[in-house]
C-alpha cells in the first residue's frame, strides 16, 4: 500500500492534460490493440510534516521483513491518487495509487453504495500494512470503471468495514504484483489485479503499465498511469528494460539491481532494491547514506529529519548516478534537493536546501538496500511490465528540470 500516512490535510495540485485516449470509448471495451491512461493528481501534505525520512523508513523496514507494504498514516510527503467508479452506475471514489501493493479496496471514508453489479464473493479481506495500519472488511465483485476506455467487469475489491491511515481518502488502487495479494482474502489463495483483468478481458493487450509523474513544483503537477504499454510522448530517447532482481525480498515488489555514485565516487556496488511509488524519497542503505553525507557536507536536520546544505554546498553538489542494467540515469543536484517552495510543507524553513536521498536503517546487504521512490520517479518515466518480469525507465522533460 502506498505509505498509509495522515493524508487529512492534502492539498490537490493542479491537473495536467493528459493523453488522448485511443481505446474504444463504449462502456465496455474488448478490443485489445491499444492503450489508455488514466490521470493521477498529486497530493502534497499543506500542514507540515513531522519526519518524511522517518516514514518512509518505517515503510521500507516492514518490506524488509517481507510485510505488506505501508506505514501508519502519521507522515506524507507526496502521494499521487486516481478517481475511479465502482457500481453501475458509478460511485466514485478517490483511491491512493500504490506500485507496493496489489489489493484494490474502497470504504475508508466513502460508503460502499452496492448497485445491481455488486456481488459479495463471501470472502473477507484483511491486509495489514505495518505500524498500525491495516484494512479488514468483505470481498466483492463489481464493474470498476477507471475511465470510460477502460472498465473492468468482476474486479475483486475489499469493502472496508474497519481501516487505518488513508484519513481524507476513500482506499487504495494496488497494481503491484499480484502475488502481493496471496493469503489477504478468505476464499482465494490471490486475487486479480486491475491491471490482470483488463488484460484477460481483452481491454489491453500486454500487462504493462507506464508511469508518469512531474515533479511536484513544475506547473503541470499531475502524473499519468498508461495501461498496456508506455506513452511515448512523454519521454526523451528511448526506454531501457532490465530483470526484475532475483534477490529476496525485493524480488517479491518491483525489484530491480543497481549501484549509486555521487560523481566519480562509488557510494553503493550494485545490489537489490525497489522502484515504489509509495515512498517519497530516496533511500539507500545506511553505509551509503554516511558516504553521501559526508561527500556532500550535509548535516542532518532535526525538524525535517533530511540532510540540509548551505547555497554554497548546492552549487557544489555534484549529480548521483544509477547505473541500471548498464544504463547510467542522472540525477543533477536540482534533482536531489526538496522543492524550496514545499519548505514549509515539512516543516522545513524558507530558504533552506533539504536533500531528499535518506537513510533506508539498514546496512547494505539486506536483500533492499535502496528505494527509488517519488523524487526519483519524478526524474524518470518508469514501466513496470508483468508479462516479461522487467522494470524499464527512461529519460523525460524533466530529467535536467531546474524546478526546484
Amino acid at each position: 500500500m502506498v505509505p498509509s500516512r495522515s493524508l487529512s490535510s492534502l492539498l490537490a495540485l493542479p491537473a495536467l492534460a493528459f493523453l488522448s485516449l485511443s481505446a474504444s470509448a463504449l462502456p465496455h471495451p474488448r478490443t485489445a490493440s491499444s492503450t489508455a491512461a488514466l490521470k493521477l493528481a498529486v497530493r502534497i501534505n499543506s500542514y507540515g510534516i513531522k519526519n518524511i525520512a522517518a516514514a518512509d523508513r518505517a515503510r521500507i523496514q516492514v518490506l524488509q521483513a517481507g510485510g505488506s507494504s505501508s506505514i501508519n498514516a502519521a507522515n506524507a510527503g507526496t502521494t499521487y491518487t486516481a478517481d475511479i467508479g465502482v457500481g453501475f452506475p458509478a460511485t466514485n471514489y478517490t483511491l491512493l495509487l500504490d506500485t507496493g501493493s496489489s489489493n484494490t479496496w474502497i470504504g475508508a471514508n466513502k460508503a460502499y453504495v452496492k448497485t445491481a453489479t455488486s456481488q459479495d464473493t463471501g470472502g473477507t479481506v484483511y491486509v495489514t500494512y505495518g505500524d498500525q495500519s491495516y484494512v479488514s472488511g468483505e470481498e466483492y465483485t463489481d464493474t470498476v470503471t477507471l475511465n470510460s476506455d477502460l472498465v473492468i467487469d468482476h474486479q475483486s475489491i475489499g469493502v472496508a468495514s474497519d481501516s487505518s491511515g488513508m484519513e481524507g481518502l476513500d482506499g487504495l488502487l494496488g497494481i503491484g504484483p499480484v502475488d502481493l495479494t496471496e493469503g489477504t482474502v478468505s476464499n482465494a489463495n490471490e486475487v486479480p489485479t486491475v491491471t490482470d483483468n483488463l488484460y484477460t478481458q481483452g481491454t489491453i493487450s500486454s500487462e504493462v503499465l507506464g508511469v508518469f509523474f512531474a515533479p511536484a513544483s513544475s506547473d503541470d503537477s499531475t502524473g499519468e498511469l498508461t495501461f498496456g504499454d508506455y506513452d511515448a510522448s512523454k519521454i526523451t530517447g528511448d526506454i531501457s528494460y532490465v530483470p526484475i532482481t532475483s534477490t529476496s525480498p525485493a524480488s517479491a515488489y518491483w525489484g530491480i539491481d543497481q549501484s549509486i555514485s555521487y560523481g566519480s565516487t562509488s557510494i553503493l556496488a550494485e545490489t537489490a532494491g525497489i522502484v515504489d511509488t509509495g515512498t517519497t524519497l530516496i533511500l539507500i542503505a545506511s553505509d551509503a547514506f554516511s558516504k553521501y553525507k559526508s561527500a556532500t557536507g550535509a548535516t542532518l536536520d532535526q525538524s525535517t529529519g533530511l540532510l540540509q546544505i548551505t547555497s554554497d554546498q548546492y552549487s557544489q553538489l555534484s549529480s548521483l548516478y544509477f547505473t541500471i542494467g548498464g544504463v547510467t540515469y542522472e540525477l543533477t543536484a536540482n534533482g536531489q534537493i526538496w522543492p524550496r517552495s514545499l519548505n514549509s510543507a515539512i516543516g522545513g524553513t524558507t530558504d533552506g536546501i533539504y536533500l531528499v536521498v535518506a537513510d533506508s536503517g539498514s546496512a547494505s546487504g539486506s536483500g533492499l538496500d535502496f528505494t527509488n521512490g517519488y523524487c526519483f520517479l519524478e526524474r524518470f518515466y518508469s514501466v513496470y511490465d508483468r508479462s516479461n518480469s522487467r522494470v524499464g525507465f527512461a529519460t523525460t522533460e524533466y530529467t535536467y528540470a531546474t524546478t526546484n
